[in-house]
């Protein structure tokens, strides 16, 4: 494979050369970063951090080198990825390879862009089609195969594909392609209502995806529908069918959006892990408004007056997910094979402890509302409230006593409020959060109960000169489940622009066990000491810190990943 890239990768250049000789113009460009990132074990049996990976390796290497070049409307690139004993692909096991793991070369044409090799695209919100890297989670849905983008006039384009989805799972690596062959088109553009800005502007979108499947993967699903009883059994399809609508208006300080996905029926498996023959769908709406009001003036102590001031801002989205696993083979489950894109609705928080409980996207159903309401005062006051609420659907949820028929049950629900507050050149965040958290569905472990949680939170900059900052911030998570109460403070200096420092320590104050975990019944510390060095394009950081075993979530995407305690090391450098 490297071999056969190099040739065409080759072939290029020497194209890009022959035409730079005639036209003399374009001397090209090269560019490229580098991503590394080192862990040493440091076994630790009281939290946990003693699985595989711990008892057979003591370290870990990923990297990823990203180098383009452009000439002439040429652009080449190629990504090297290297493992050494990595976690990323199973946090419960270690990976060694390396190789090729991203290449493409593309020509842009007057209007059309062509483009062969790998590429990552999206159709509106990604529901029926997304192609991505979560480089954190360990996931890479690159496509292979051959794009082509039009730009039919400056506000409208159409853009269509066919290739393969990067596949880690039935091959066992990271350099590999699917069987399956995904196909898609895409129109999307802006266009005004009536003449004049006052009437707003409206974004309108179109896409359809197909997904064949391969004839081994058919073969497959035939065997193990055989096994069930006969009113059980249908016959699986070997292509589905995503279509989407979408549309964003927006006029003065009010913004409407909203999409519809469609899938046709096809072969998933349902909450009871069997084959069933289902279409699916998801709908999404969202409404944003946003306005500044004057109100008097006021006079400051040097005698200057100033105008007062109140900007307030709403948003609201809702979405309703029914049966839409969409992935290169209904054998393919967690987050292997994703075609299509469902983050969680819920607010993405930073916090080491606001982040412990996430709501991941229900594929086989939920209905979903997140609310966000802030007020800016005099530029000086930012109050800022947040709600969310999901819940599954009837088919997906739980038997009702009484009645003896499914109805939903409640997954998530969290309330944070906060306010920011600049106090001179300080700056005082104040907060609390409450969340509902159903751990046994979203980590898939029945004996689970519903985690209920109370968290204040603070944070306060302060700065020293122009170079020079002390951060603090601090949260006590309280609830009587799961791993049971923790508290966390951290200290971070910023020593110049170069040169920071951070230290801190989660407790595990308040113990709580399930028979499963493994993890000793005691109070347990979990400290980080982390310093970072900023030089010529270049960030390096080194950090020992200890992790509890929880989900781990990046870009609203979640997965469950083991403790960890250990070293890591990490260097990302621009060129």
């Amino acid at each position: 494979m490297l071999k056969r890239i190099s040739i065409i990768l080759g072939c290029f250049f020497s194209l890009g050369s022959l035409q730079s000789q005639d036209q003399n113009t374009d001397k090209g460009e090269f560019s490229g970063n580098l991503l590394l990132n080192y862990q040493k074990y440091l076994r630790d049996d009281r939290i946990g951090a003693n699985t595989r990976v711990y008892k057979e390796n003591t370290a870990s290497v990923d990297a990823w080198l990203f180098m383009q070049y452009r000439r002439n409307g040429y652009n080449f690139i190629m990504r090297f990825d290297g493992f050494n004993n990595s976690p990323l692909l199973d946090p419960q096991d270690a990976y060694t390879d390396h190789g090729i793991g991203f290449w493409q070369a593309s020509k842009q044409l007057n209007n059309l862009n062509i483009t062969v090799g790998s590429f990552y695209d999206q159709f509106g919100t990604g529901a029926i089609f997304r192609a991505y890297e979560q480089r954190q989670l360990g996931i890479d849905y690159s496509i292979q195969g051959i794009r082509l983008i039009y730009d039919i006039n400056p506000n409208w384009r159409i853009k269509a594909f066919s290739g393969n989805q990067k596949g880690n799972k039935n091959s066992n690596t990271r350099f590999g392609y699917t069987p399956q062959v995904i196909s898609g088109i895409n129109l999307d553009g802006t266009t005004g209502i009536g003449s004049g800005s006052k009437f707003g502007t409206l974004n309108l979108g179109a896409s359809a995806v197909n997904r064949n499947i391969d004839r081994n993967t058919m073969q497959e699903l035939v065997a193990i529908l055989e096994t069930y009883a006969r009113k059980d059994q249908f016959a699986p399809k070997y292509n589905v069918y995503a279509f989407n609508g979408y549309f964003n208006y927006n006029v003065g300080n009010f913004n409407i959006g909203g999409e519809a996905n469609f899938k046709t029926p096809e072969s998933i498996v349902d909450i009871d892990n069997k084959l069933i023959l289902k279409g699916g769908k998801v709908l999404y709406g969202s409404i944003g408004w946003g306005n500044t009001y004057k109100m008097g003036t006021r006079t400051l102590p040097n005698g200057k007056k100033r105008k007062n001031t109140l900007s307030l801002g709403l948003n609201l989205q809702v979405r309703h997910v029914d049966h839409f696993p969409f992935r290169t083979s209904p054998r393919e489950n967690l987050l292997n094979g994703l075609i299509s894109y469902l983050p969680s609705l819920t607010k993405q928080n930073s916090y080491r402890l606001m982040a412990r409980y996430n709501a991941p996207a229900q594929d086989l159903g939920e209905n979903g509302i997140q609310g966000e309401f802030t007020a800016n005062i005099n530029k000086g006051t930012r109050i800022i409230f947040n709600t969310s609420y999901v819940q599954s659907l009837a088919h997906n949820g739980v038997l009702d006593p009484n009645s003896q028929e499914m109805v939903a049950q409640k997954l998530f629900q969290e309330y944070n409020g906060q306010i920011v507050q600049n106090i001179g050149k300080d700056k005082l965040k104040l907060g609390l959060q409450r969340v509902f958290y159903n751990q046994a569905v979203y980590e898939q472990e029945p004996e689970y109960e519903n985690v209920e949680t109370f968290t204040p939170y603070m944070e306060w900059l302060h700065k020293i000169g122009s170079d020079r900052s002390l951060r603090i911030e601090a949260q006590y998570l309280k609830t009587d489940k799961d791993q049971g109460s923790f508290a966390n403070l951290m200290i971070e200096y910023y020593f110049n622009k170069e040169w920071s420092m951070s230290i801190g320590d989660m407790i595990n104050s308040e113990p709580h066990r399930y028979e499963r975990m493994n993890i000793v019944n005691e109070v347990l510390h979990y400290p980080m000491v982390f310093v970072s060095y900023n030089h010529n394009n270049s960030f390096y950081t080194l950090s020992y810190l200890k992790q509890q075993e929880g989900v781990n979530c990046s870009g609203g995407i979640c997965r469950v990943e083991p403790a960890f305690s250990g070293i890591r090391f990490t260097v990302s450098s621009n060129f």
